[in-house]
């Protein structure tokens, strides 16, 4: 006997397949539409304002790779955009579409970033060394507020405390072995099979720098020594001369393609789990990378030229004026963004 009521219709009976939960249809529907999934960040641009953004981040990225202890990394934590920059590159093969449009601004912004690196701000170090690398430092240390936030409220327990230390140490190490314990620029000539292999390794690690704050790529070639060989191998007539060295670039790329995504992706899952944690060790990075700007091997050429033939007046008082401009100029700007996010909280508190 039926004694289902009248008035439930054929259509409203369960469905096969009804049995899936909400969410996995939810997901489902957002995957079709590209939308993100449940608990994803939200890759997508509301505006040109943040297209912009996106851009200048990539900027820095860009010039991350030229000059010692800039993060790109650290501009991604002011920006409120290091959560989005790790879940895209860990998951750009998943979302393809979604992830490209995301991080396509930052690409453009890290090749403009690097073109400006390796062109203007390499020859500017050769002429006032010390006013640049005091800019840049100034600004590292007036956006560090911005890092120290994500654990300001955390407990700062004994395991943490040495995480941050770990941190602290590693950038510091890495500067004291590019300027002591390696033997200058390795050449790029006369190659084995296992050098190849070797450089799609440290375009791994390179890729790590950009995405853990604190950590140099500059630092990181200077300690393989390789970082005066490849600057020094951009030029057409070297081409010409040594066309193997091509196939360095493309060991390179490649090892930074596959670093920064698997390393993105296993960034994203410890940041799942261990979110506060890992920041103790990236607030310790970050800090140590404003020590190594003021130590490294660039910088320590100049301390000696200084002790040999005379300080150069001008370039310490730019350095000097620089630092403090820079702190004064990336602080005012962390807090201009720590107010616009706490406006924007506050209407979606309210909404």
């Amino acid at each position: 006997m039926d004694n289902r009521p009248d008035n439930v219709r054929e259509e409203d009976k369960p469905q096969s397949g009804a049995g899936k939960s909400a969410d996995t249809d939810v997901n489902a529907d957002a995957a079709e539409v590209g939308a993100s999934p449940k608990g994803a960040p939200d890759l997508g641009y509301k505006n040109g304002k943040e297209v912009a953004k996106s851009g200048l981040l990539g900027l820095f990225i860009g010039l991350a790779i030229i000059v010692p202890g800039v993060s790109g990394s650290t501009v991604a934590i002011i920006f409120k955009l290091y959560d989005k920059l790790i879940y895209a590159f860990g998951t750009v093969l998943k979302r393809f579409a979604a992830c490209v449009k995301f991080l396509l601004p930052v690409v453009i912004g890290a090749a403009v970033g690097f073109l400006l690196g390796f062109f203007a701000i390499q020859r500017l170090m050769e002429v006032a060394p010390f006013a640049v690398i005091g800019l840049f430092a100034g600004m590292m240390i007036g956006a560090f507020p911005a890092v120290y936030e994500e654990i300001r409220a955390e407990r700062k327990s004994a395991p943490r405390i040495g995480l941050f230390l770990i941190g602290l140490a590693v950038p510091i190490a890495i500067a004291v072995g590019t300027t002591f314990a390696t033997e200058g620029a390795r050449p790029l000539e006369g190659l084995q099979f296992y050098h190849y292999l070797m450089f799609i390794a440290i375009g791994y690690v390179v890729a790590i720098t950009q995405v853990v704050p604190g950590l140099s790529a500059t630092a990181i070639l200077m300690a393989f020594g390789y970082f005066s060989s490849i600057m020094n191998s951009v030029h057409l007539d070297y081409w010409k001369q040594n066309p193997m060295v091509l196939l360095v670039y493309v060991c390179m790329v490649l090892g930074f393609a596959i670093g920064i995504v698997t390393f993105s992706k296993l960034l994203d899952s410890i940041f799942a789990r261990f979110r506060a944690a890992a920041f103790f060790v990236i607030v310790g990075l970050s800090l140590g990378s404003v020590v190594t700007m003021f130590f490294n091997s660039d910088v320590y050429a100049v301390y000696t030229d200084w002790a040999t033939n005379g300080v150069d007046a001008a370039d310490l008082a730019a350095g000097i004026v620089l630092f403090v401009v820079g702190i004064v100029v990336a602080y005012l700007f962390v807090r201009y963004e720590r107010k616009k996010n706490a406006v924007v909280d506050n209407k979606g508190l309210k909404a």
